[in-house]
Protein backbone atom coordinates (compact mmCIF):
# COMPACT_ATOMS: atom_id res chain seq x y z
CA UNK A 1 0.00 0.00 0.00
CA UNK A 2 1.33 2.76 -1.12
CA UNK A 3 1.93 5.66 1.57
CA UNK A 4 1.00 9.32 0.96
CA UNK A 5 3.64 11.94 1.48
CA UNK A 6 2.27 14.77 4.17
CA UNK A 7 2.11 18.29 2.80
CA UNK A 8 3.70 21.06 5.07
CA UNK A 9 0.78 23.40 6.67
CA UNK A 10 0.47 26.61 4.70
CA UNK A 11 0.59 29.78 6.51
CA UNK A 12 -2.13 31.40 8.42
CA UNK A 13 -2.15 34.60 5.85
CA UNK A 14 -2.37 32.04 2.46
CA UNK A 15 1.59 33.04 1.36
CA UNK A 16 4.13 30.10 1.01
CA UNK A 17 7.34 31.50 2.78
CA UNK A 18 10.08 31.48 0.87
CA UNK A 19 13.31 29.23 1.24
CA UNK A 20 15.85 30.82 3.06
CA UNK A 21 19.03 31.19 1.36
CA UNK A 22 22.64 30.90 3.13
CA UNK A 23 25.91 32.06 1.91
CA UNK A 24 29.19 30.50 2.89
CA UNK A 25 30.75 32.87 5.14
CA UNK A 26 34.13 34.34 3.87
CA UNK A 27 37.22 32.47 5.12
CA UNK A 28 40.06 34.77 6.73
CA UNK A 29 43.35 33.89 5.19
CA UNK A 30 46.36 34.00 7.54
CA UNK A 31 48.38 35.90 3.95
CA UNK A 32 45.58 38.36 2.99
CA UNK A 33 48.45 40.80 4.22
CA UNK A 34 50.55 39.66 1.71
CA UNK A 35 53.58 37.23 1.49
CA UNK A 36 52.96 33.24 1.57
CA UNK A 37 50.20 31.23 3.15
CA UNK A 38 51.53 28.39 4.25
CA UNK A 39 55.13 27.02 4.96
CA UNK A 40 56.68 26.44 2.17
CA UNK A 41 61.28 26.28 1.21
CA UNK A 42 62.84 29.86 1.39
CA UNK A 43 61.53 30.98 4.55
CA UNK A 44 62.59 32.02 7.67
CA UNK A 45 60.49 32.14 11.12
CA UNK A 46 59.59 30.78 14.62
CA UNK A 47 57.85 27.18 15.23
CA UNK A 48 55.89 27.10 18.03
CA UNK A 49 54.15 24.08 19.69
CA UNK A 50 51.35 24.13 21.75
CA UNK A 51 48.75 22.35 23.73
CA UNK A 52 45.56 21.94 21.38
CA UNK A 53 44.49 25.63 21.13
CA UNK A 54 46.49 27.48 18.04
CA UNK A 55 44.17 30.39 17.91
CA UNK A 56 45.32 31.12 21.87
CA UNK A 57 49.16 30.21 20.78
CA UNK A 58 49.54 32.98 17.59
CA UNK A 59 48.12 35.55 20.11
CA UNK A 60 50.20 34.74 22.22
CA UNK A 61 53.04 34.23 20.01
CA UNK A 62 52.14 37.78 18.17
CA UNK A 63 52.31 39.26 21.92
CA UNK A 64 55.41 37.86 23.14
CA UNK A 65 57.24 38.35 19.51
CA UNK A 66 56.53 42.14 19.36
CA UNK A 67 56.91 43.26 22.86
CA UNK A 68 60.65 41.97 22.47
CA UNK A 69 61.43 42.50 19.23
CA UNK A 70 60.32 46.27 19.62
CA UNK A 71 63.34 45.96 22.29
CA UNK A 72 65.41 44.80 20.12
CA UNK A 73 64.73 46.58 16.96
CA UNK A 74 62.47 49.23 17.58
CA UNK A 75 58.69 49.89 17.31
CA UNK A 76 57.55 48.49 13.39
CA UNK A 77 56.39 51.34 11.38
CA UNK A 78 53.29 50.81 9.19
CA UNK A 79 52.38 52.23 5.74
CA UNK A 80 48.84 52.49 4.65
CA UNK A 81 47.42 50.20 1.93
CA UNK A 82 46.82 53.35 0.09
CA UNK A 83 50.41 54.75 -0.02
CA UNK A 84 51.30 52.73 -3.18
CA UNK A 85 54.69 53.97 -5.18
CA UNK A 86 53.21 56.01 -8.06
CA UNK A 87 54.46 55.26 -11.44
CA UNK A 88 56.89 57.56 -14.27
CA UNK A 89 54.48 60.76 -15.17
CA UNK A 90 55.63 60.03 -18.83
CA UNK A 91 53.99 57.19 -21.51
CA UNK A 92 56.33 54.21 -22.31
CA UNK A 93 56.34 53.43 -26.11
CA UNK A 94 57.87 50.56 -25.00
CA UNK A 95 54.89 48.07 -24.11
CA UNK A 96 57.27 45.60 -22.43
CA UNK A 97 58.84 47.99 -20.59
CA UNK A 98 55.90 49.30 -19.30
CA UNK A 99 54.48 45.60 -18.34
CA UNK A 100 57.72 44.85 -15.90
CA UNK A 101 57.53 48.46 -14.29
CA UNK A 102 54.22 47.43 -13.49
CA UNK A 103 55.00 44.45 -11.68
CA UNK A 104 57.88 45.84 -9.89
CA UNK A 105 54.90 48.49 -8.69
CA UNK A 106 52.44 46.15 -7.21
CA UNK A 107 55.58 43.82 -5.78
CA UNK A 108 57.05 46.58 -4.14
CA UNK A 109 53.15 47.69 -2.96
CA UNK A 110 53.10 44.23 -1.77
CA UNK A 111 56.36 44.44 0.36
CA UNK A 112 55.17 47.29 2.19
CA UNK A 113 52.37 45.74 3.46
CA UNK A 114 54.42 42.43 4.81
CA UNK A 115 54.29 42.77 8.77
CA UNK A 116 57.53 41.92 10.99
CA UNK A 117 55.67 38.79 12.39
CA UNK A 118 52.95 36.99 10.11
CA UNK A 119 51.53 33.81 11.17
CA UNK A 120 51.04 31.27 8.15
CA UNK A 121 49.64 27.81 8.01
CA UNK A 122 52.51 25.28 8.98
CA UNK A 123 50.51 22.13 7.82
CA UNK A 124 50.77 19.65 11.46
CA UNK A 125 48.51 20.15 14.12
CA UNK A 126 49.37 21.89 17.74
CA UNK A 127 52.06 23.56 15.80
CA UNK A 128 52.60 27.25 14.56
CA UNK A 129 54.90 28.54 11.72
CA UNK A 130 55.63 32.49 12.23
CA UNK A 131 57.26 33.92 9.36
CA UNK A 132 59.54 36.89 10.46
CA UNK A 133 60.63 39.73 8.08
CA UNK A 134 64.05 41.77 8.37
CA UNK A 135 64.83 40.03 11.81
CA UNK A 136 67.21 37.35 13.36
CA UNK A 137 64.93 34.56 14.08
CA UNK A 138 67.80 32.58 16.44
CA UNK A 139 68.88 35.84 18.23
CA UNK A 140 65.40 37.16 19.00
CA UNK A 141 64.19 33.57 20.41
CA UNK A 142 67.69 33.63 22.20
CA UNK A 143 66.84 36.91 23.52
CA UNK A 144 63.54 35.57 24.79
CA UNK A 145 64.64 32.28 26.51
CA UNK A 146 67.84 34.45 28.17
CA UNK A 147 65.52 36.87 29.70
CA UNK A 148 62.48 34.45 31.36
CA UNK A 149 65.56 31.98 32.25
CA UNK A 150 67.20 35.19 34.40
CA UNK A 151 63.36 36.89 35.46
CA UNK A 152 61.69 33.21 35.82
CA UNK A 153 58.38 35.18 34.95
CA UNK A 154 56.09 33.12 33.56
CA UNK A 155 54.44 34.94 29.69
CA UNK A 156 52.60 32.28 27.88
CA UNK A 157 49.86 29.53 28.92
CA UNK A 158 49.61 27.62 25.51
CA UNK A 159 52.81 27.65 24.24
CA UNK A 160 55.19 24.93 24.93
CA UNK A 161 58.59 25.38 22.52
CA UNK A 162 60.02 28.13 20.73
CA UNK A 163 62.29 27.18 17.66
CA UNK A 164 63.79 29.40 15.45
CA UNK A 165 64.01 28.61 11.87
CA UNK A 166 67.02 30.22 9.88
CA UNK A 167 65.90 28.21 6.87
CA UNK A 168 63.82 26.03 4.85
CA UNK A 169 64.30 23.51 1.75
CA UNK A 170 62.85 20.74 0.16
CA UNK A 171 62.05 17.52 2.29
CA UNK A 172 63.80 15.38 -0.14
CA UNK A 173 67.73 13.60 0.85
CA UNK A 174 69.14 15.40 -2.21
CA UNK A 175 67.57 18.42 -1.42
CA UNK A 176 68.28 18.60 1.63
CA UNK A 177 72.50 17.64 1.58
CA UNK A 178 72.44 20.35 -1.09
CA UNK A 179 71.15 23.03 1.46
CA UNK A 180 72.65 21.85 4.66
CA UNK A 181 76.73 21.67 2.59
CA UNK A 182 75.99 25.71 2.33
CA UNK A 183 73.85 26.69 5.40
CA UNK A 184 75.63 25.30 8.16
CA UNK A 185 79.10 26.63 6.67
CA UNK A 186 79.08 29.86 9.02
CA UNK A 187 79.10 27.33 12.27
CA UNK A 188 81.09 24.47 11.69
CA UNK A 189 83.48 25.21 8.61
CA UNK A 190 86.88 25.47 9.44
CA UNK A 191 88.23 27.79 11.11
CA UNK A 192 85.20 27.45 12.80
CA UNK A 193 84.52 24.67 15.25
CA UNK A 194 82.72 23.17 17.66
CA UNK A 195 80.70 20.47 19.37
CA UNK A 196 77.48 19.93 18.21
CA UNK A 197 74.39 17.26 18.33
CA UNK A 198 71.38 16.70 16.56
CA UNK A 199 68.06 16.24 16.95
CA UNK A 200 65.26 15.16 14.32
CA UNK A 201 61.41 15.47 14.36
CA UNK A 202 59.39 14.90 11.79
CA UNK A 203 55.56 15.41 11.08
CA UNK A 204 52.94 14.20 8.54
CA UNK A 205 55.85 12.88 6.70
CA UNK A 206 56.61 8.85 5.68
CA UNK A 207 59.23 9.25 3.08
CA UNK A 208 62.21 10.67 5.39
CA UNK A 209 64.56 8.15 7.59
CA UNK A 210 65.53 9.23 10.22
CA UNK A 211 68.92 7.50 11.19
CA UNK A 212 69.69 8.27 7.10
CA UNK A 213 68.98 11.92 7.15
CA UNK A 214 71.07 12.42 10.70
CA UNK A 215 73.97 10.15 9.15
CA UNK A 216 74.22 12.68 6.22
CA UNK A 217 73.88 15.80 8.19
CA UNK A 218 76.57 14.55 10.51
CA UNK A 219 78.96 13.55 7.59
CA UNK A 220 78.93 17.30 6.47
CA UNK A 221 79.67 18.48 9.68
CA UNK A 222 82.42 16.16 10.19
CA UNK A 223 83.60 17.55 6.53
CA UNK A 224 83.60 21.08 6.89
CA UNK A 225 85.85 20.65 9.91
CA UNK A 226 87.25 17.27 11.25
CA UNK A 227 87.53 19.13 14.48
CA UNK A 228 83.66 18.99 15.31
CA UNK A 229 82.86 16.69 17.56
CA UNK A 230 80.01 15.54 19.07
CA UNK A 231 78.77 15.87 22.84
CA UNK A 232 75.14 15.00 24.01
CA UNK A 233 75.83 15.80 27.41
CA UNK A 234 76.46 20.10 26.58
CA UNK A 235 77.17 21.00 23.24
CA UNK A 236 78.14 24.13 21.93
CA UNK A 237 75.35 24.27 18.76
CA UNK A 238 72.36 21.48 18.82
CA UNK A 239 71.32 21.49 14.76
CA UNK A 240 67.77 21.58 14.99
CA UNK A 241 65.82 19.26 11.77
CA UNK A 242 61.85 19.70 11.69
CA UNK A 243 60.23 18.11 9.07
CA UNK A 244 56.61 18.95 8.38
CA UNK A 245 54.90 17.04 5.14
CA UNK A 246 57.48 18.41 2.66
CA UNK A 247 59.43 20.85 3.63
CA UNK A 248 62.43 20.89 6.30
CA UNK A 249 63.21 23.37 8.96
CA UNK A 250 66.35 24.17 10.06
CA UNK A 251 68.58 26.06 12.57
CA UNK A 252 71.67 26.11 14.75
CA UNK A 253 70.90 27.38 18.21
CA UNK A 254 73.16 27.92 21.07
CA UNK A 255 72.08 26.39 24.85
CA UNK A 256 69.43 24.07 23.41
CA UNK A 257 70.87 22.03 26.74
CA UNK A 258 70.32 25.21 29.53
CA UNK A 259 67.39 26.64 27.90
CA UNK A 260 65.36 23.09 28.82
CA UNK A 261 65.28 22.33 24.62
CA UNK A 262 63.96 25.66 24.51
CA UNK A 263 60.51 24.90 26.44
CA UNK A 264 59.27 27.81 27.60
CA UNK A 265 57.13 26.36 30.45
CA UNK A 266 60.10 24.72 31.45
CA UNK A 267 62.79 27.34 31.64
CA UNK A 268 61.05 29.38 33.76
CA UNK A 269 60.83 26.90 36.68
CA UNK A 270 62.71 27.47 39.77
CA UNK A 271 65.55 25.15 40.91
CA UNK A 272 63.95 23.64 43.30
CA UNK A 273 60.70 22.55 40.56
CA UNK A 274 63.17 21.53 37.57
CA UNK A 275 66.46 19.54 37.40
CA UNK A 276 69.65 20.27 38.55
CA UNK A 277 71.89 22.52 35.46
CA UNK A 278 73.60 20.71 33.19
CA UNK A 279 77.22 19.20 33.55
CA UNK A 280 80.66 19.20 31.57
CA UNK A 281 82.57 16.62 31.12
CA UNK A 282 84.82 17.53 33.97
CA UNK A 283 82.07 18.55 35.94
CA UNK A 284 81.62 22.10 35.54
CA UNK A 285 78.03 23.63 35.35
CA UNK A 286 76.58 24.92 31.72
CA UNK A 287 77.07 28.41 31.38
CA UNK A 288 74.83 31.06 29.70
CA UNK A 289 75.61 32.32 26.20
CA UNK A 290 75.44 35.78 25.95
CA UNK A 291 73.56 37.57 22.71
CA UNK A 292 76.55 39.05 21.91
CA UNK A 293 78.12 36.07 21.15
CA UNK A 294 75.25 34.67 18.80
CA UNK A 295 76.92 36.06 15.69
CA UNK A 296 77.22 33.06 13.37
CA UNK A 297 80.55 33.50 12.07
CA UNK A 298 81.79 34.18 16.07
CA UNK A 299 84.74 31.35 16.95
CA UNK A 300 83.97 28.51 19.54
CA UNK A 301 84.89 28.90 23.57
CA UNK A 302 85.45 26.51 25.99
CA UNK A 303 87.25 24.51 23.83
CA UNK A 304 89.42 22.80 26.91
CA UNK A 305 85.77 21.74 28.10
CA UNK A 306 84.89 19.60 24.74
CA UNK A 307 83.34 16.08 24.94
CA UNK A 308 84.97 13.81 22.19
CA UNK A 309 83.10 10.66 21.52
CA UNK A 310 84.98 7.45 21.00
CA UNK A 311 86.18 7.12 17.36
CA UNK A 312 86.08 3.59 17.30
CA UNK A 313 81.58 4.00 17.48
CA UNK A 314 80.42 3.32 13.95
CA UNK A 315 76.59 3.61 15.18
CA UNK A 316 74.90 6.49 14.03
CA UNK A 317 71.03 7.92 15.05
CA UNK A 318 71.26 6.73 18.88
CA UNK A 319 68.63 8.28 20.78
CA UNK A 320 70.41 10.56 23.50
CA UNK A 321 70.52 9.21 27.31
CA UNK A 322 67.76 9.84 29.01
CA UNK A 323 64.18 10.08 27.50
CA UNK A 324 63.50 13.45 25.62
CA UNK A 325 60.50 14.37 27.04
CA UNK A 326 58.74 17.84 26.36
CA UNK A 327 57.33 19.14 28.92
CA UNK A 328 54.01 21.23 28.87
CA UNK A 329 52.88 22.13 32.42
CA UNK A 330 49.79 23.05 31.19
CA UNK A 331 46.95 20.90 28.90
CA UNK A 332 49.25 17.80 29.76
CA UNK A 333 50.66 17.88 26.53
CA UNK A 334 52.24 14.42 25.00
CA UNK A 335 55.73 14.14 24.85
CA UNK A 336 57.76 14.89 21.31
CA UNK A 337 60.61 12.27 21.43
CA UNK A 338 63.54 13.34 19.45
CA UNK A 339 66.29 11.62 17.80
CA UNK A 340 69.86 12.81 18.09
CA UNK A 341 73.17 11.73 16.44
CA UNK A 342 76.14 9.80 18.99
CA UNK A 343 79.36 9.99 16.43
CA UNK A 344 80.18 11.76 13.45
CA UNK A 345 81.11 9.29 10.46
CA UNK A 346 85.34 9.20 9.80
CA UNK A 347 85.80 11.13 6.51
CA UNK A 348 88.89 11.04 4.04
CA UNK A 349 91.77 13.65 4.45
CA UNK A 350 91.63 14.67 0.80
CA UNK A 351 87.90 15.08 0.89
CA UNK A 352 88.50 17.84 4.07
CA UNK A 353 88.04 21.65 2.54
Amino acid sequence: MATTAQQSPQPVGGKRKGKSQFLPAKRVRRGDAGGPRQLEPGLQGILITCNMNERKCVEEAYSLLNEYGDEMYGPEKFIDKDQQPSGSEGEDDDAEAALKKEVGDIKASTEKRLRRFQSVESGANNVVFIRTLGIEPEKLVHHILQDMYKTKKKKTRVILRMLPISGTCKAFLEDMKKYAETFLEPWFKAPNKGTFQIVYKSRNNSHMNREEVIKELAGIVGSLNSENKVDLTNPEYTVVVEIIKAVCCLSVVKDYVLFRKYNLQEVVKSAKDSQPHPKLGNGKEAKLEPDSKLNQSDPPEGENNQQVAPESSELLGQTEPGSDTQAGSEGGAKPEPESQVSEVPKTNENELS
